[in-house]
């Protein structure tokens, strides 16, 4: 998983890098987060993807479209995006392991989804009758 991860985000950042460098000149990338980012270099770059990476609800691919089109180096972004993504993989096994032996932690964590599923799936369909 760590590997196919690493490799996704490397691909994904030379394609973006060779395809739309040209797009950090427009008006979208004029937010001041998101052009700290694309102005980023050497440190200031690697703490960024690093802890963006760490963030679980921002989304990996707009950190690595932002970066290849930026001024981030490649062997930084490899080597932050590749640390911020093992925390989230170890995590994601952990509770797979969890959930598919049925340990406590395991019901926790499916007791815990099914909540958030049946609240959001009501929050939709009340928002629809209104």
């Amino acid at each position: 998983s760590f590997v196919g991860e690493a490799v996704g985000a490397i691909v994904s950042f030379v394609l973006y890098r060779k395809g739309f460098h040209k797009l950090s000149e427009t008006k979208w990338f004029s937010y001041p987060k998101v052009k700290r980012l694309l102005e980023a270099e050497g440190i200031e770059a690697f703490s960024l993807v690093l802890s963006l990476r760490l963030l679980p609800f921002v989304p990996s691919g707009l950190v690595t479209f932002v970066a290849a089109i930026g001024h981030t180096s490649l062997l930084i972004f490899i080597i932050a995006s590749s640390l911020g993504k093992l925390p989230a993989l170890l995590l994601e096994a952990y509770s797979v392991y969890q959930v598919m032996n049925w340990t406590w932690q395991g019901k926790v964590i499916s007791t815990f989804l099914a909540v958030f599923l049946f609240l959001f799936t009501w929050k939709k369909i009340a928002h629809k009758k209104a």
